[in-house]
């Protein structure tokens, strides 16, 4: 038990370290991602320090010490998260109108065959866009019978994972993208709201880095900034949503948020993990809806599990331009702006 507890407090602190690492192996970015599981480890190591004889030498001492210490940090990571973080969006205090967007996202799993649970979602939670990824043929033709109510559409089917399929019943114009390789696709549209008012729409669902896809997060990290830069410089208000393959406290999608100016709904209000459906505690946030700061926040929830290994989101927004004086403004550093372009042109 003793030695247990010595080289499992040694392996969390080095887990945490590993990520100050900036190189985009995927052994240095994938421990990124478990922050929630590290914090729930390291406390739990801390508690057994007080019901064991450790530390007893020199070097456990130290190492007790650094585990407090990595605690205090995790926490301090984490805690943006949290109900008792500062929300990056205002809550509109106003009842549903034509300025609303409620916005509904799922990784469908593409072997997942609950189609039937999908369309009781969307009856259920009655969005104006939907989309979906992971989509294939199968998928495309299962939700046909959504397209009367959702008659603007645009469509990537295919078969590698990385489908998507894009629903609205409110005018919709845009195109298919690919953006840093040939099967991957993105959509960027032009959604109007039922006011009349325009909004950019970016949709993304890249590469994770992990062994098994890509060995590297090199153009995952691309594909989110040339995003963030596109949104960036839009003359509109812009929502960028979609599973990134990144959880929401990565260095990666802080950067995204400081290239963009984009706001996260969650800031403020809860972790929503949406990823792993299927094990409890090995969930993190991928799936994500960024909006600019026009907007004002009517709702966030993750959905009951369709069979998937992830969790549906949903979000309803409301345009309120006078909400960009309370939102938080981003701005990104010399040093940062430099980091995305390094990115960018890797």
């Amino acid at each position: 038990m003793h030695d247990l507890i010595y080289y499992l407090s040694i392996f969390t602190i080095i887990s945490t370290l590993i990520p100050f690492i900036r190189h985009d192996y995927w052994i240095f970015r994938v421990f990124e991602y478990p922050r929630l599981q590290k914090l729930f480890l390291n406390a739990v190591l801390l508690a057994l320090l007080f019901t064991t004889s450790f530390p007893v030498s020199t070097s456990e001492t130290i190492v007790a010490i650094f585990l407090f210490l990595n605690l205090v940090y995790l926490a301090y990571l984490i805690f943006p998260y949290t109900v008792f973080g500062k929300k990056q969006i205002i809550s509109s205090q106003h009842p549903a109108s034509a300025k609303n967007l409620k916005i509904l996202i799922a990784n469908v799993l593409q072997d997942n065959q609950r189609a039937g649970d999908y369309h009781q979602l969307i009856n259920d939670c009655d969005p104006d866009l939907i989309l979906m990824v992971e989509t294939n043929r199968w998928w495309e033709q299962q939700m046909a019978p959504i397209e009367e109510k959702y008659p603007n559409h645009i469509k990537v089917p295919l078969e590698n994972t990385y489908g998507m399929l894009l629903y609205s019943r409110l005018p919709l114009k845009g195109e298919v993208g690919f953006l840093v390789e040939e099967d991957i696709p993105s959509i960027q549209a032009i959604l109007t709201l039922n006011s009349g008012q325009d909004v950019q729409l970016f949709c993304l669902h890249p590469k994770p880095p992990v062994p098994q896809e890509s060995t590297e997060s090199t153009e995952r990290d691309k594909e989110i900034l040339l995003v963030a830069r596109k949104a960036k410089q839009s003359s509109i208000p812009v929502v960028v949503m979609g599973d990134l393959n990144d959880v929401a406290w990565s260095y990666t999608t802080d950067l995204f948020g400081k290239i963009s100016g984009l706001l996260d709904p969650r800031r403020g209000r809860g972790f929503f993990n949406s990823f792993n459906a299927k094990y409890f505690f090995l969930r993190f946030p991928l799936d994500h809806i960024f909006c600019s700061a026009h907007f004002a926040l009517k709702s966030i929830s993750r959905k009951k599990s369709c069979g998937s290994d992830h969790f549906p989101m949903f979000v309803n927004l409301e345009y309120a331009p006078a909400a960009a004086q309370q939102n938080e403004k981003l701005e990104a550093t010399v040093e940062e702006k430099e980091l995305a372009a390094e990115k960018i042109n890797a």
